[in-house]
């Protein structure tokens, strides 16, 4: 994790501790150790939770799951050659 305030940083941090487990840090202000959590938690931040007032958690998770849906979908994404996700399932299973 990444020592932040993020969702549920704490939460988990005392399941680790009750169940035996250990956490492991990345050093604060250092996202090159975890990209791609990053660079999800920086649109996430940039395209909902910036944009959207919550008026109650039922709303907060259907706004969410429809930021998910769009986002594991139907977006495109560079690191599929520009093809949504959908797409890519497609032409690998063609493949």
């Amino acid at each position: 994790m990444d020592n932040g305030p993020e969702f549920i940083a704490h939460a988990l941090q005392e399941w680790c501790t009750g169940s035996g487990s250990g956490t492991a840090y990345i050093a604060p202000g250092s996202p090159w150790e975890n990209p791609f959590v990053e660079s999800f938690n920086s649109r996430l931040r940039d395209e909902l939770l910036n944009i959207e007032l919550f008026a109650s958690v039922p709303e907060a998770r259907l706004l969410a799951e429809q930021y998910r849906m769009e986002y594991n979908t139907y977006r495109p994404h560079s690191a599929l050659q520009g093809r949504t996700p959908l797409e890519a399932l497609r032409h690998w299973r063609a493949a």
